[in-house]
């Protein structure tokens, strides 16, 4: 008896080991409501999505979720700290808890989303790799690449798309990766390689890095579907809620009509789904263990999906990237959020 009870009782110290980090994981809101602040897995600077000013502050249009997802939470886009991570060092952050959630131009892909215990909520940016190349060279197809070199950074799929795209077009080529995003467009920038390779969106923003950013080009082809967007913890539906709807919420509005500067008028909106959105009829925020004006606070602070996009990577930006599959569904994009009601 005394042995089965020792079995028992190892069983269910195993089974108990075994839910504490679900348990962990499912406490992310409150554990963020007693901190005060979310904090934000980000990139180590890249314009448009996340970078620091010459003050410290983070701008882009990841940053720009991370201070919608505070904006539910707090009722103000202020509480929230960045952490800026590597490509390689990212998903061991988030799954170490280390930060909240991940808004790091990060792709959606397979195995990600079920090897490593994290969730994507959804895409806040279409994208695609494409290589940068000096002008001088002439190059104007990356069919013209065979026997090239090709900067890029570890832990990302940049690696394995080049692979793919290379093997397929029976091209030879030659690796050459970094940690740092930075370390990888400087060496680039020095002529260790003859190609540089990531996002295309990356492509334009690491450009104004270089020394002479007008001696380099963008090939206009696109070799893989990069699909970028937050991520959080597995075992944690309430937290992975809040984050996607924060998203959600700034393409309902745009798609609505309601900005930044209109969001106070229109509370005397008649429409439904207007008022839905702003928290005037329903339990939208309740049903997330936030208040139903989280909304609100977000379009009242960060502004919707259009203003986001145009203030961090838009035409009037040095970026200058038009909308494109980035346009909402009615004016032929892919963006798409689901309705709140």
């Amino acid at each position: 008896m005394k042995k089965l009870a020792e079995i028992f009782a190892a069983s269910a110290a195993l089974t108990l080991l075994t839910l504490l980090p679900v348990r962990a994981a499912e406490d992310t809101l409150q554990v963020v409501q007693q901190r005060g602040y979310v904090k934000c897995g980000v990139s180590q600077g890249l314009p448009g999505f996340s970078n620091p000013d010459d003050k410290g502050n983070w701008n882009g249009i990841d940053v720009d979720l991370c201070r919608a997802v505070a904006a539910a939470v707090f009722g103000t886009d202020e509480k929230v700290k960045f952490t800026p991570l590597s490509a390689k060092e990212r998903f061991t952050a988030l799954q170490s808890g280390e930060v909240d959630l991940l808004a790091r131009n990060t792709t959606w892909s397979m195995h990600r989303d079920t090897a490593l215990g994290v969730d994507f909520t959804g895409v806040n940016y279409y994208d695609g790799q494409g290589f940068m190349v000096r002008a001088e060279l002439g190059i104007t197809s990356t069919k013209e690449l065979d026997g090239a070199s090709l900067c890029t950074n570890l832990g990302t799929t940049t690696e394995l798309n080049a692979a793919d795209y290379f093997r397929t077009h029976n091209m030879q080529y030659e690796m050459v990766a970094f940690e740092k995003a930075d370390e990888a467009v400087s060496a680039y920038n020095t002529g260790r390689c003859d190609a540089y390779t990531t996002d295309q969106s990356a492509l334009y923003a690491q450009r104004l890095k270089l020394t002479d950013p007008k001696a380099h080009v963008v090939l206009p082809q696109i070799i893989s579907k990069e699909p970028l967007g937050p991520v959080v913890r597995q075992g944690d539906n309430q937290w992975g809620d809040i984050v996607r709807w924060s998203h959600n919420a700034m393409l309902n509005a745009e798609e609505l009509g309601v900005t930044s500067s209109n969001v106070e008028t229109m509370k005397s909106s008649t429409n439904p789904s207007i008022k839905r959105l702003l928290g005037l009829d329903g339990s939208f925020g309740a049903n997330m263990g936030i208040s139903n004006d989280w909304a609100y606070h977000i379009i009242r602070t960060v502004g919707n999906y259009a203003e986001t996009f145009e203030r961090n990577v838009g035409k009037d930006t040095p970026l200058g990237i038009a909308r494109g599959v980035n346009a909402l569904w009615k004016d032929g994009g892919l963006q798409y959020a689901p309705p709140i009601r």
